[in-house]
């Protein structure tokens, strides 16, 4: 086994000398909206971190599939300027609400104008979040509460304001969590993110079974890399991350926000009624790619591979095993 290994690195080595042969995108984004335009009407979905992003793509398709939608975040001229632009488009109501998540006081004055002008919401999707790269050592108490206060403390009181309201409504409602995939898997350079997004699921997966019986059904996007122009610039001011994440990723590319939102709206659907309690990674295969231990050995080209083969018997022959 050590000979092969030795081999198998051997080859590898050799095939990066080469360079690797990149195959293009077999796989083009889809971005018309996947469900019946009416499927959302008589719907009120809300939306935190809804002004830009990943948000705004969420907002924009339920809209478009009849929802009327708040949008909130703390930049209210931000959101007053993207409402506008969502219901030129659309045609329906898209509500404008300045909310600092972290504030439970903030969540509960917003939740209240959106109450009494539209009702309750049927979709809750917890999207707002912050990040930055910085090695763990370089930041400071307040940098990590920071992102845990926005992403972890946020996504809890906006559920628990709306749960509570629900509750005593009897209303059931269809809530979403968007995450990310190294919450699972950890990693470094964006701890207070990993372990906020981390909360995140564990609070989203033990609502499922508990707050069922109300008729919410709790669920979790945890995406790959979307090219939003907020994170993307605070995340990779240079854009040499974007290049070399694009390589690595299997299908060749980074997601359209439109594909999430097509992904977002089934799973607050009632097309969806029977999804409770998941994570759907949605990442082009990037979460594996990332995982698997031979991975690198993509970049053996097919000749090396005879070789390697050939190497590999000869090996085993003149083993004793």
């Amino acid at each position: 086994m050590n000979n092969t290994l030795k081999l198998l690195k051997v080859a590898q080595t050799t095939a990066s000398k080469i360079g690797a042969r990149e195959m293009s995108s077999k796989f083009p984004p889809v971005t018309t909206p996947m469900l019946p335009a009416n499927s959302f009407d008589g719907k009120v979905a809300l939306i935190t971190g809804g002004g830009t992003g990943l948000g705004k793509g969420m907002a924009t398709m339920l809209s478009r599939l009849g929802a009327t939608v708040a949008i909130a975040a703390r930049r209210l001229p931000v959101l007053e300027a993207t409402a506008n632009e969502i219901m030129k488009e659309t045609g329906s109501t898209v509500m404008p609400l300045k909310m600092d998540v972290r504030d439970p006081q903030a969540v509960k004055e917003a939740v209240d104008q959106l109450e009494k002008a539209h009702g309750l919401p049927n979709i809750v999707i917890n999207n707002a979040a912050g990040n930055f790269i910085s090695p763990f050592e370089r930041l400071s108490p307040n940098a990590f509460k920071t992102i845990v206060d926005i992403v972890l403390n946020g996504t809890a009181n906006v559920t628990l304001d709306v749960g509570k309201r629900l509750i005593k409504a009897g209303q059931g409602a269809n809530f979403l969590a968007i995450t990310t995939w190294y919450a699972e898997m950890g990693s470094g350079y964006v701890v207070p993110s990993a372990c906020a997004k981390s909360g995140v699921e564990a609070l989203t997966k033990s609502l499922s079974f508990e707050w069922a019986k109300y008729g919410m059904r709790m669920n979790i996007i945890a995406p790959g890399p979307f090219e939003t122009e907020g994170a993307f610039k605070r995340l990779d001011p240079t854009g040499e991350f974007t290049k070399q994440g694009k390589k690595m990723i299997p299908v060749k590319r980074f997601g359209e926000i439109e594909e999430l939102a097509n992904l977002a709206t089934y799973m607050v659907s009632d097309y969806a009624s029977f999804l409770n309690g998941e994570i759907i990674t949605f990442d082009g295969g990037e979460k594996r790619a990332y995982s698997g231990n031979f991975n690198g050995l993509k970049q053996v080209p097919e000749e090396q591979w005879d070789m390697l083969e050939q190497m590999i018997r000869k090996t085993n022959k003149n083993s004793k095993l």
